[in-house]
C-alpha cells in the first residue's frame, strides 16, 4: 500500500511563469488555493461530474484503473456518493500506468457520450487483471456500449485535453501518484478509509464555509 501523505495547496497560480510548486508535502495549515487551480481543478468542463453537481463542496480524484489501491477505493466512492446529498465529485483519469490505463481512460470518457460513464468506470474499476484494449473493450460491451461508437469517440479533441490537462495539473502540484483526493485546501494521497475520507470532506466544507 502506498504510505498515505497530506499535501498542503500553496499559493502560486496556475499558468504562472515558475516553476508551480502547488502541492507541498505537509500538512500543518493549508494555504489557501488560488482561484486559478481551483477552478482548473473542479470546473473543467471536460472532467466527469458525479454526485450533486450543485453539491458545498467539491472532491477530485486523480486515478489509474490499473492503480490497485484506486480499485480498492471504488466502494468507498459509492458510499460516499450515496450518502452524501451535497458532495460533487470530479473525476481526473491521469493514466500513469502505461499504453493500456490510456486507453481505458479514453474509453472511459468516450462513454459519457453514450450516458454510461459511472457504470464504466465502475466496471473497470473492478475487473480482474489489467486494464488493456481487449479487457477494456469486454467490459465496455459488458455493461452495453456501443463499442464502435465508442472508439470512434475516443479520438474526440476533447478527451485529449482531459487527459493533458491531468498530466499538467499533476506535473504542477507536484503529485506523488494515485489515487490522489484532493477537497478544498488540502489533498492526500493513497488509500484511505470511509470515515478518513468523510473527515477530509468535513474539512473542506468548514474551509470553504
Amino acid at each position: 500500500m502506498p504510505t498515505r501523505r497530506h499535501i498542503m495547496i500553496s499559493a502560486t497560480a496556475l499558468g504562472a511563469s515558475a516553476a508551480f510548486p502547488a502541492l507541498s508535502q505537509t500538512a500543518d495549515r493549508p494555504n489557501p488555493m488560488p482561484a486559478e487551480l481551483r477552478n482548473a481543478l473542479e470546473r473543467s468542463p471536460n472532467a466527469p461530474v458525479l454526485g450533486n453537481p450543485d453539491g458545498d463542496v467539491t472532491l477530485t480524484e486523480f486515478f489509474d484503473y490499473n492503480c490497485e489501491f484506486c480499485r480498492k477505493m471504488i466502494g468507498t466512492m459509492q458510499r460516499l456518493i450515496t450518502t452524501d446529498p451535497d458532495l460533487r465529485v470530479v473525476y481526473r483519469e491521469w493514466p500513469v500506468f502505461g499504453e493500456g490505463s490510456e486507453f481505458a481512460s479514453r474509453a472511459s470518457l468516450a462513454s459519457l457520450e453514450q450516458g454510461r460513464y459511472w457504470q464504466f468506470h465502475a466496471a473497470l474499476l473492478g475487473m480482474r487483471g489489467r486494464a488493456v484494449e481487449a479487457t477494456v473493450m469486454r467490459t465496455a460491451r459488458d455493461v452495453g456500449l456501443d463499442e464502435d461508437r465508442l472508439r470512434k469517440d475516443m479520438d474526440a479533441p476533447h478527451i485529449e485535453e482531459h487527459i493533458s490537462t491531468s498530466f499538467a495539473l499533476a506535473d504542477h502540484m507536484g503529485l506523488m501518484g494515485t489515487p490522489t483526493f484532493i477537497a478544498g485546501d488540502e489533498g492526500v494521497f493513497g488509500e484511505m478509509s470511509l470515515k478518513e475520507t468523510q473527515e477530509l470532506i468535513a474539512r473542506a466544507r468548514q474551509t470553504l464555509g
